[in-house]
């Protein structure tokens, strides 16, 4: 049974940062005589601008903002963009907060308990009885992960209806005293953001028809990249692992490909940095004028980790494929873990939207972004 995806939303820090912002927001913390490779290794990522929901100027990216401060920050922040796109994504369904039966979470760069699903059902107004599906700890691969759990949530509850919201503040991982390559480098490539979808067992609009799903853990790779906190806040790190990983799990992906008797005609492919996305071409056969709107999403708002790949995917509604083109979903993510999605583009139009029963697990359905946001 196919699961349908409605167009995602996607909400994006409020604050516009450059490369140059960057480089003169660590000069004072950098030898002059290393500024060269600074500014090298910023513009290597090849993302020209992201997203913060705070500025450079905000004591958080200080030195002495410790871990208390800014999990709390990352949350209430990340609960406010959720909010935002997945407010955005009900309106692109047409669909009411009491017309969802499951919401998927996915979110790593802070911890809250209650979760992200538990404070969004109050945000949003989401029923008391809807399913919660929350994961943590997934980071990059959350999106995609996300689309995965809806789409099995609708098929084993015919008929109803999954909200797909995951966020991330990646810049509570950065630490102006921190000058380390690996440091430099997730300077330059993370972002803040929150994409939302809506997955449903019936079409409510065209988009993508997804079929089948894969989840691949790389054996022994948990040295390729990872989170980790301390006393200071959250970090990211990895290893020369990490440049090899995707390489690594596309034979994979594409044995899984061949059993499902699929030939892709376009990619979502999770924008996690110039080496992935040429990586993943490769391995496809494909150009980087394929994977374009992985470029895009790269180029103006960075890596934002989960949500990136549904602002990829909500570039791909800007600019759909023909009718019955199949497709792949690709998203990557700490452990190595990957998760891949096979679907179609549907041009599926459904001539209303019946209201829902509350409660009902049976009944049938027939990138706004906020001011400020790039792409």
């Amino acid at each position: 049974m196919p699961a349908y995806v409605s167009r995602p939303a996607v909400a994006l820090g409020g604050h516009r940062v450059s490369v140059t912002d960057i480089e003169d927001d660590i000069r004072p913390t950098v030898d002059p005589r290393s500024m060269g490779v600074v500014s090298r290794l910023l513009n290597a990522v090849q993302v020209e601008t992201r997203y913060f929901t705070r500025p450079l100027t905000d004591p958080l990216f200080s030195a002495p903002a410790g871990i208390a401060e800014r999990n709390r920050a990352a949350f209430d922040e990340c609960l406010g963009l959720a909010a935002d796109a997945a407010r955005q994504a009900l309106a692109h369904a047409r669909l009411s907060p009491e017309d969802i039966d499951a919401v998927v979470t996915s979110h790593t760069s802070s911890w809250q308990c209650p979760g992200l699903a538990v404070r969004l059902i109050g945000e949003l107004g989401l029923r008391s009885d809807v399913r919660r599906v929350e994961m943590g700890s997934l980071a990059c691969v959350g999106g995609a992960q996300g689309l995965a759990k809806a789409a099995d949530h609708v098929r084993a509850h015919p008929g109803s209806r999954a909200l797909v919201v995951v966020a991330e503040k990646l810049s509570t991982s950065y630490h102006r005293s921190e000058t380390t390559k690996q440091s430099i480098i997730y300077k330059g490539l993370f972002g803040d953001g929150a994409a939302a979808t809506v997955v449903s067992a019936e079409p409510l609009g065209p988009g993508l028809r997804l079929h089948a799903t894969l989840e691949y853990l790389l054996p022994d790779s948990r040295n390729a990249y990872w989170g980790a906190i301390d006393e200071a806040g959250f970090h990211f790190d990895s290893t020369d692992a990490a440049t090899r990983a995707v390489t690594r799990v596309m034979p994979r992906v594409l044995e899984w490909l061949r059993t499902e008797d699929v030939r892709p005609d376009f990619a979502v492919v999770h924008p996690g940095g110039p080496g992935i996305l040429h990586q993943a071409a490769d391995a496809l056969g494909m150009t980087d004028s394929d994977l374009a709107p992985s470029w895009e999403c790269l180029r103006h708002i960075g890596n934002i980790g989960g949500p990136a790949v549904l602002d990829v995917l909500a570039r791909v509604y800007d600019r759909p494929p023909a009718s019955g083109a199949t497709g792949l979903v690709l998203g990557f993510g700490p452990g190595f873990t990957t998760t891949a999605l096979h679907a179609t583009w549907h041009e599926n139009r459904p001539s209303f939207i019946p209201p829902h029963t509350r409660g009902s697990d049976t009944e049938t359905a027939s990138g706004a972004r906020p001011a400020g946001a790039g792409g």
